[in-house]
């Protein structure tokens, strides 16, 4: 029986199952790969700056670990490329288990770069090799696992089950910040000599613990037909071999799509590292006990976590973009007060700020997988949505916690330039997703889209 044939008789039952399996998968992989790649963001807000920059003024400190920190955003379009590439030639489990294996191994090795007082400027440039690393891993991660969850599951769930895999940032975030935050709880010496170190070991493990779950999920089956669909087509017209397209070339040939999903999702970036980075080391700067301000951040992550998933389930009901919408605007009326909380030398306001903030983000946060996947083919798809997605968290995420820390110090610590230029990014993004096509009732067993 062909691929197409099975897919279409396979028993509900039996395909639910399989759904399930894939979802939770995914989740638990995306979980593991953004505990690697979020840590770093815990440790270039409360570690690097001291450890590997030592000797300029604090914030110039700052903005120089948040520099070394843009270069995994940087490499994440690439990763979407390589992985893509392969992930819509050869298929998507492969993909996952490679990525996985180059974020385990590059997170590891984090731990072990000298600092500055042993290796001088090496010890930073060894960290932007790694940091590159990091971000051709999970440029692949994310597209092969939103993918799987997404055509693994039934029509008019999908935003449901993609948003599992973008609950893995906040849960990874969770596992991370409290890793760190215990070891930060060692005296300032020690935590900065070896403590902060350990959480990046701990990849060795997390790694072994994904690669196992990895090894057991199935292939998608709606790629599976795509590509017997094509098989078949080629068979049928000796000339079609010649029409071979690259999958990069035939998501470069509809250069709007690329480029309307990368705005739209930039701001959503943006707002979630400006939680992670910026607003760490800006309630920190204000007198707030560092441990406190890391434990208040890992409780609302953890809370946002249900958030996410309900954005996406929310979607498949009302649509994706409308979701979204909603979330940029709500988030847009509360940076003021947001900022105002976390300035307030209080844990529990702190705590408030956190959670409110990655609240409302997760509504936009949830529809995201689904809205950037569903916009293209399936023999384009792990690359068009991988670029789409990681061309939005470099334009959205690379660069701003070093811009927003540039604009607070020049500003001469004013918030009011920060809540500007965040603002701007935010109606930027509400325009674009204005101007893109709902996707929520695209077939995803179209080859082109």
């Amino acid at each position: 029986m062909s691929q197409i044939s099975q897919l279409q008789s396979m028993d509900v039952a039996t395909r639910r199952k399989e759904a399930r399996t894939v979802i939770a998968s995914s989740y638990l992989g995306s979980t593991i790969e953004y505990y690697d790649f979020l840590l770093y963001a815990t440790a270039a807000a409360v570690v690097f700056p001291k450890v590997f920059f030592t000797g300029m003024d604090d914030w110039v400190g700052v903005v120089a670990a948040y520099g070394t920190f843009a270069a995994g955003y940087v490499a994440r379009p690439l990763g979407g490329v390589i992985f893509g590439h392969f992930g819509d030639k050869l298929g998507r489990k492969g993909m996952l288990i490679v990525s996985m294996l180059v974020m385990g191994l590059a997170s590891a090795l984090i731990g072990l770069v000298p600092g500055a007082s042993v290796a001088g400027p090496w010890g930073a440039v060894m960290l932007v090799v790694l940091r590159v690393f990091q971000g051709i891993a999970v440029g692949g991660e994310w597209g092969g696992a939103a993918l799987m969850a997404l055509e693994h599951s039934e029509s008019g769930k999908r935003g449901f089950a993609a948003s599992f895999v973008n609950a893995g940032a906040p849960s990874g975030a969770v596992l991370g910040t409290l890793i760190m935050g215990a070891f930060s709880a060692l005296p300032n010496s020690q935590f900065l000599a070896w403590g902060w170190r350990v959480p990046f070991l701990l990849s060795f493990v997390l790694l072994a613990v994904g690669m196992f779950v990895r090894l057991k999920v199935s292939e998608s089956p709606i790629f599976k037909a795509a590509i017997e669909q094509e098989r078949v087509a080629r068979n049928a017209d000796a000339r079609a071999t010649e029409k071979a397209v690259i999958p990069l070339l035939q998501v470069l040939r509809r250069p709007k799509t690329l480029i309307f999903t990368m705005l739209a999702g930039a701001a959503g970036f943006a707002l979630q590292v400006v939680l992670a980075t910026f607003a760490v080391t800006f309630a920190v700067s204000k007198g707030a006990d560092r441990q406190g301000v890391l434990y208040a951040f890992a409780a609302a992550s953890f809370i946002s976590i249900a958030f996410v998933i309900l954005g996406g389930r929310l979607s498949d009901k009302l649509g994706r973009r409308p979701v979204m919408i909603g979330g940029l605007v709500l988030f847009i009326a509360y940076l003021i007060p947001m900022f105002q909380l976390l300035s307030s030398n209080n844990i529990f306001l702190i705590f408030v700020a956190f959670t409110v903030g990655l609240m409302i983000h997760s509504t936009l946060f949830g529809p995201l997988a689904a809205f950037v996947s569903e916009q293209f083919g399936t023999t384009s798809r792990y690359t068009g949505a991988s670029l789409g997605y990681q061309l939005a968290t470099l334009l959205g995420a690379g660069f701003t916690p070093g811009i927003v820390a540039q604009i607070f110090k020049d500003s001469g610590q004013n918030t009011g330039s920060v809540v500007f230029y965040l603002a701007v990014m935010s109606v930027v993004s509400i325009i674009f997703i204005l101007l893109t096509r709902e996707p929520k009732n695209n077939d995803l067993q179209a080859v082109r889209l």
